[in-house]
């Protein structure tokens, strides 16, 4: 016979623990000055860099219209456009292994003019794309960088003190140090009352000789800008999203099982996502869209495990309809906690994985996710499942008074 486990027994003090967490999350937003915002929620601009000097720069004034791209290991120059037959010439770098060897290559088409600024022998897998510029060739030079490996490394130090003269700047690490990948973000407010375009940033990296880099030395390898109108759409959205979840969530669970059984699976995924708020505040991790898709899926994952353990539990009543709930219930986890370890510790893995392949915003999905099913385990089992006990507690209570205000019959 399997071991049963008197779960009940930590019903009261996970829900004083949680209690202390969730205080302790709001604490860390008021502390820290609410959440680390994405510049999804939050006006201005973000420019992602790369520290790499120039490697060549790319003209055109053939026909038509000219564009470059890459991918991991090839260079494409596609010519388009009225009266002109549109071709794309492939520089694979398996065949054009040198700098050299790809300038004289690109030469060979009509039209287009590369001069090489760094020295021809560097290998062209070091090639880095930029965002910077247009990718439509023209008289305007397109400026290709490349980072060779065991390049110096960029302290943030330095980055931040040659931004400080264009006021409130925020500067993080991308990757690895190696890398010398940065995020840079200024809030709408700064660019106001400042001015700074896109292209100041650049020019006050490149002027600081702390750097090293000088002109040319940095790739924009993403750049975008939100207005405080999508912000504040985007922030109003992400709300009402998460109301409608829960509300549909107390809606199904209200269906299929009673309603104490509702209220404690949603209370279940409130306690959830406010676990994972505590979190994102005190480790200062960006908030934005991929944030809230962790969220949202953290608590689909803890619903789906709830509504296994629920099931069972209405199984388990039906088979032992003369036991006490709370036996019950320790009786139905029990049985349910390999199911449930099992596939957490799996799709954990498989997380895990993830986190430690991957950089940017994917890890911090990951870890987030990592942080959500353990929290989603945890409170299927003493929050869900200890809301349910404590509704049994108090219908009887009330049972037990309702009977005690009873007149007793009078004899005849």
């Amino acid at each position: 016979m399997k071991r049963i486990i008197t779960f009940s027994k930590y019903f009261l003090p996970a829900a004083i623990f949680s209690s202390g967490l969730i205080i302790l999350g709001l604490i860390g937003y008021g502390v820290k000055g609410g959440f680390n915002l994405g510049v999804d929620f939050q006006a201005g601009l973000i420019q992602e860099v790369q520290f790499a000097p120039t490697a060549f720069r790319l003209t055109y004034s053939g026909r038509g219209n000219a564009s470059i791209s890459f991918d991991r290991n090839n260079l494409y120059i596609v010519i388009s456009g009225a009266g002109v037959e549109g071709v794309t010439y492939p520089f694979p770098f398996t065949a054009y292994g040198t700098l050299d060897a790809l300038v004289t290559g690109l030469a060979s088409v009509e039209g287009l003019q590369a001069a090489a600024v760094a020295s021809g022998t560097i290998q062209t897998p070091w090639l880095v794309y930029s965002a910077q510029g247009n990718p439509q060739l023209g008289s305007e030079p397109y400026i290709v960088h490349y980072l060779p490996p065991g390049a110096e490394l960029i302290p943030i130090e330095n980055v931040r003190e040659s931004l400080a003269s264009l006021g409130t700047v925020s500067v993080q690490v991308l990757g690895t140090p190696e890398e010398r990948r940065f995020m840079i973000r200024m809030e709408d407010s700064e660019l106001n009352d400042s001015g700074v375009p896109a292209e100041q940033i650049i020019k006050a990296l490149e002027a600081n000789s702390a750097l090293g880099v000088g002109v040319g030395g940095v790739a924009v390898t993403r750049s975008d800008y939100v207005g405080s109108r999508f912000s504040k759409q985007l922030t109003d959205q992400a709300g009402i999203l998460m109301v409608l979840t829960l509300l549909l969530i107390l809606i199904y669970a209200s269906i299929r099982f009673k309603s104490q059984y509702a209220i404690g699976a949603v209370l279940a995924i409130a306690h959830d996502a406010l676990i994972m708020v505590t979190f994102i505040a005190w480790t200062r991790m960006e908030f934005n869209t991929t944030t809230i898709a962790a969220i949202l899926t953290i608590l689909g994952y803890s619903i789906n495990d709830t509504i296994v353990i629920f099931d069972r539990i209405r199984e388990t009543r039906r088979m032992y309809p003369e036991d006490s709930l709370v036996n019950i219930l320790n009786r139905a986890i029990s049985e349910t906690l390999g199911r449930t370890v099992i596939t957490t510790v799996t799709t954990m893995l498989a997380v895990l994985s993830l986190f430690i392949f991957t950089s940017g915003s994917m890890q911090d999905f990951a870890l987030a996710l990592l942080v959500g099913m353990v929290s989603g385990v945890y409170s299927t089992i003493f929050i869900a499942c200890g809301f349910v006990n404590f509704w049994d507690i108090q219908a009887t209570k009330r049972g037990k008074k309702k009977l005690m205000g009873v007149p007793a019959p009078s004899k005849a």
